[in-house]
């Protein structure tokens, strides 16, 4: 065989690798497939699309950030845990490298068994029951408080908020979902509340509630019953939403409505639905920080790509799902290859510090746990979430108690 021909073969051989199983996935190994499962539909609808919002986004502003090109492989998971885990399996099956979602505690633990099943790396965006991180998982990873951490934040934010506005509320009646997150953040009260000595208030009732009813007659007029100076609130959007209007029709009017961590009363949704009875309600939550480098740079891809929305109502959806898919492409950077192990180990090894949320670096401790996230106390001013603190966050002073309150 003189040189030609050898030459000639040798291409024809690399031509047939590269079409080849192996050769297939060395060339995907340039491209990071993301399944993204979200409820963009059901009860949880409203809140799944503005964490998709941060998805549609991502791949742009990474690519400038890293040079990582990322494709999107988009589920919804329709508020329904079953229909979550058997996404995640068909997103898998299709070819993800990485699963990142789900926003809702049930979903995210049942997309972390099939993830640590399959063995392929997933990033929770927003999750806090405590468990999904407990399971000794070793392809599981959240960039999200825990119930007991927000919880943990949201009652010494209570103690801000009473100290900055001179008020001693003595009761609290306290209504939640029933559902994952609801029993978890529950569980987390009952543990952390007796260590806040320092909290003036103490807890008349406790009344449970399904975040999927179409009626709380009957719960709100149990809270108005216990005449509690305020309500201490566990919610999601659509049930948030109802209790706020049946507190109106039945004339109940506490010092306020502050939820020590839980989504509902900052989404978007609330102030359209709501308007000037969205006012005044507070979440203490994990939160973006306004004045982050990432967090300019996020929201000018935002605002280009929903020229008639505003970032105040979706950071925080917009701003962990961002996260949850450059924490994925960061880690396909340094380790150079799809394979779901070794992605993994790079996952294990994240500390970014260029971010949009409150807190230290993204770094995961050994059981895939984030820590070091700092939270905000978010009060409805002038129809927008604002934060009120810390101070040095803060965009302008709490109210409290809310202008409607009446004394009984």
């Amino acid at each position: 065989m003189d040189r030609r021909t050898f030459s000639k073969n040798i291409a024809l051989a690399g031509a047939a690798a590269a079409l080849s199983p192996f050769g297939i996935a060395r060339a995907q190994a340039r491209k990071l497939k993301v399944g993204v499962i979200l409820p963009r539909s059901g009860y949880l609808g409203f809140i799944g699309q503005s964490c998709q919002k941060g998805a549609d986004l991502a791949p742009g502003v990474i690519k400038d950030m890293l040079g990582v090109d990322i494709e999107l492989m988009n589920a919804d998971f329709e508020s329904n845990v079953d229909t979550a885990r058997t996404r995640a399996e068909r997103l898998i099956q299709e070819g993800a490298n990485v699963l990142v979602g789900a926003f809702d505690s049930g979903a995210s633990a049942a997309i972390a068994q099939v993830a640590e099943q399959r063995g392929v790396p997933y990033v929770i965006n927003i999750g806090a029951a405590p468990q999904i991180t407990e399971q000794g998982y070793k392809f599981v990873f959240r960039n999200f408080q825990t119930a007991i951490d927000i919880v943990r934040e949201g009652l010494d934010l209570i103690g801000a908020l009473f100290q900055a506005t001179n008020t001693v509320p003595r009761t609290a009646v306290y209504m939640h979902v029933n559902d994952t997150f609801g029993q978890a953040m529950t569980k987390g009260i009952g543990a952390m509340l007796p260590l806040r000595t320092h909290l003036p208030f103490k807890i008349v009732d406790t009344i449970p509630y399904d975040p999927a009813a179409k009626d709380l007659t009957v719960e709100v007029s149990k809270a108005k019953a216990s005449n509690a100076d305020f309500l201490l609130l566990v919610c999601r959007l659509n049930d948030a939403i109802l209790l706020r209007r049946e507190m109106v029709k039945q004339r109940w009017n506490p010092m306020g409505i502050i939820s020590p961590g839980s989504p509902g009363m900052y989404e978007e949704q609330y102030f359209k639905t709501l308007g000037k009875l969205s006012e005044y309600s507070i979440s203490n939550v994990p939160w973006y920080n306004p004045n982050a480098k990432l967090t300019k740079i996020v929201e000018k891809a935002f605002l280009k790509q929903n020229p008639k929305d505003r970032l105040d109502f979706h950071g925080l959806n917009v701003g962990y799902t961002f996260e949850a898919i450059l924490i994925a492409a960061d880690a396909f950077k340094r380790a150079g290859t799809t394979d779901p192990k070794t992605l993994a180990d790079a996952i294990r090894q994240t500390n970014i510090t260029d971010k949009m949320s409150l807190g230290g670096p993204i770094k995961f401790n050994a059981k895939g746990q984030v820590e070091g996230i700092g939270s905000a106390c978010v009060q409805n001013l002038n129809l927008l979430p604002t934060v009120v603190l810390p101070t040095s966050a803060a965009k302008a002073k709490p109210v409290f108690p809310a202008p409607y309150y009446k004394k009984t």
